[in-house]
């Protein structure tokens, strides 16, 4: 008799723990050995657990998890969610939570949102930059622009090939949603910031040095 009483006082409770949980369901293009009861990481805290992952007929994995909700701060519209491999275990995957932004709309329970890969956060991070002003490659147009006049170096034209090869190497390595989010959402200024490099460069007679930073262009296109 005294067990059943106990049950029927602690049910309540278990039920209003769970509740407390913000739960998520993350989509990913590749789950890479993600499971259930895997850890959700924040600064280095365990702030949640992975309580299932399914997959579905589109070809997306879902990650439901369970954040505490004394972290549901950690969870806004400027999440990202990254599969990573545990700290305390290198044979398991977890998440990794970090912020691009601060104070940020929480995000609601049962939300569903995009996972991120390493790639695919370094893409956003690149075309947020672009945003800002095209960041390192921006930078190195106007590094070049400014010089004509010094006659640059031909180091000049290898940096801004080297930019575009790690570009090509990272679409290649990310998913499909995140190649098209590239090539909708980068490659559009980074083919208007080339031109106008051109433009530059025929004034001194100096086009065909654009050439092959225009082949690793085309090769990006066709990724």
């Amino acid at each position: 008799m005294f067990k059943k009483i106990l049950t029927f006082v602690m049910l309540p409770l278990i039920f209003l723990g769970c509740e407390g949980d913000l739960n998520l369901n993350i989509r990913y293009d590749k789950i890479q050995g993600l499971e259930k009861e895997a850890r959700v990481i924040f600064e280095q805290n365990q702030i949640g657990t992975v309580k299932s992952v399914s997959y579905d007929p589109a070809g997306h994995y879902f990650a439901n998890v369970a954040v505490k909700r004394e972290f549901a701060n950690a969870v806004t519209e400027h999440s990202k969610f990254f599969i990573v491999t545990d700290s305390q275990d290198k044979e398991k995957k977890a998440i990794e939570i970090t912020l691009s932004q601060k104070e940020g709309v929480p995000l609601k329970d049962g939300a569903t949102v995009e996972g991120s890969t390493k790639s695919s956060g370094f893409f956003d991070q690149l075309r947020d930059k672009f945003d800002e002003g095209l960041g390192g490659i921006k930078k190195q147009f106007d590094k070049f622009v400014n010089g004509l006049h010094n006659i640059p170096e031909g180091e000049d034209f290898k940096e801004l090939e080297n930019e575009l090869n790690q570009l090509a190497e990272e679409m290649r390595r990310s998913g499909e949603s995140t190649r098209e989010k590239i090539q909708k959402e980068v490659l559009p200024k980074l083919r208007e910031e080339l031109e106008n490099l051109r433009k530059r460069l025929e004034e001194f007679g100096r086009e065909q040095e654009m050439e092959p930073l225009e082949d690793k262009m085309e090769e990006i296109k066709r990724i």
